[in-house]
């Protein structure tokens, strides 16, 4: 298929989505169709329509424009005097699932590469069982729990472990050559992964963290014997019971405490333990700082699960896309993170006090660093050790919330996230060979 074509079918493809929710909004009138079933019967078609592109398209650069088009028209479809975009925005509640569900299609489609099923399973997942779910919920759903301002069903959930667990067999069963039993264990543990997914997301950010988390989940233990899955599930079991113990006693509600236990064993099952042993500490920073130094947002421990979730997807997709290894450089990034979360906890100490603690930690996380370095493998750490750097990104993220404390009253995370990526990010840009872009 020519390029102009691939194009063609490209603009044809955003076309098609604008009509499917003309549809669907003149249907709505007719029909009295409520706000919320209306935007699921948009995800749906799209995430429908989206299972088709690995075949509709040749090549993958056409996908990445349409992907590109999609988010300029959702972007424009939010406008207040925006018609068509109350198909997806009439609900009341706070979203930013289409957008993510564009930008997930995107990436999933990426890092897949030639293994379609990492592609399929998780996009159709996201199509077919979240929608379910939701309106499972919203029908039938009597026993509630909390999620950030609003509600999730028990009776959801269990629509979603069930769909969820059909496609996933169904998928693996047709598109791979793993023996029955692994298809089962590692079918019932993606339903249960991404039903806790699922029920921890908000604000739409399950667009996002569910696909990438089952592709990535599968991505790295599809492959992996039974008594790993196993050693798995437990490590999951007990970081629920931890974190049920110690949730009340520094002050998370139910659902962050969720939010947090999906977190830390997506990065358990994402990487090695020592690379996400940092990140891990990054939460405990972050409840510590959020009681003796409390911010201006509604809902911080879902924003520093968030940063950590594109943290760690971006420097993913990043190390992919180059195909230079970055998980020494999110070491940093998160090493950063957890010395500027420590640096406001402890504004209200004396500038001495600050300076002891802060030092002290600085030295626990290079030790740690250190030790990351030595069981990595050279792939890993083809840029060196990258001390110099490193101590740099410290400083940088120690002084500046040490020294104004009150610029981080406000999107707290957001800006101390940018902050401990400057560095790294320029590094590691500066360091990469760009020569194989070019040929």
């Amino acid at each position: 298929m020519s390029p102009v074509l691939q194009i063609a079918l490209a603009l044809g493809s955003v076309a098609t989505l604008l009509g499917l929710m003309a549809i669907v909004r003149q249907i709505s009138h007719i029909w009295q169709i409520r706000a919320e079933v209306q935007r699921k019967l948009v995800h749906v078609g799209t995430g429908l329509y989206a299972l088709s592109l690995p075949w509709l398209f040749p090549d993958r650069w056409p996908v990445y424009v349409l992907v590109v088009l999609t988010l300029i028209v959702m972007m424009v479809l939010r406008l207040p005097n925006s018609k068509l975009g109350k198909t997806l925005h009439g609900v009341e509640r706070q979203s930013h699932g289409d957008l993510l569900l564009a930008v997930s299609v995107g990436v999933c489609l990426f890092l897949s590469e030639d293994e379609l099923y990492l592609y399929v399973l998780p996009i159709a997942v996201l199509a077919l069982a979240d929608a379910a779910a939701a309106l499972a919920g919203s029908t039938y759903g009597t026993r509630f729990f909390q999620v950030e301002n609003g509600e999730k069903s028990i009776e959801g959930s269990t629509v979603f472990f069930v769909v969820t667990l059909l496609i996933s067999t169904f998928c693996l069963m047709l598109m791979t050559s793993f023996a029955p039993l692994n298809i089962i264990v590692l079918s019932l543990m993606v339903a249960g992964f991404g039903t806790l997914v699922e029920a921890a997301s908000w604000r739409g950010y399950d667009n996002l963290f569910l696909p990438m988390g089952l592709l990535i989940f599968l991505s790295v233990h599809a492959t992996s014997p039974l008594q790993d899955l196993a050693a798995l599930a437990a490590v999951f079991a007990l970081s629920i019971l931890a974190f049920k113990t110690i949730s009340p006693k520094i002050g998370l509600t139910n659902h962050a405490a969720r939010v947090y236990v999906t977190a830390v064993f997506l990065l358990l099952a994402v990487t090695a333990v020592q690379n996400a042993l940092v990140p891990t500490l990054v939460l405990a920073a972050h409840a510590w700082s959020r009681i003796a130094s409390p911010c201006e947002s509604k809902y911080p421990d879902l924003d520093i699960v968030a940063a950590l979730a594109v943290v760690s997807f971006g420097w993913l997709v990043l190390g992919t896309a180059t195909g230079w290894n970055a998980i020494s450089f999110y070491g940093m990034t998160a090493m950063g993170m957890l010395i500027g979360l420590s640096a406001l906890a402890l504004t209200r100490r004396t500038a001495v006090t600050r300076i002891a603690i802060l030092s002290g930690i600085a030295v626990a996380s290079c030790a740690v660093r250190l030790m990351v370095i030595d069981l990595n493998p050279e792939t890993a750490n083809w840029n060196g050790p990258m001390w110099s750097i490193t101590l740099t990104c410290l400083a940088v993220t120690a002084i500046a919330p040490s020294l104004a404390p009150q610029a981080f009253a406000q999107a707290r995370v957001t800006k101390l996230t940018f902050l401990s990526l400057v560095i790294p990010l320029a590094t590691y840009l500066f360091s990469i060979d760009y020569s194989g872009f070019l040929t």
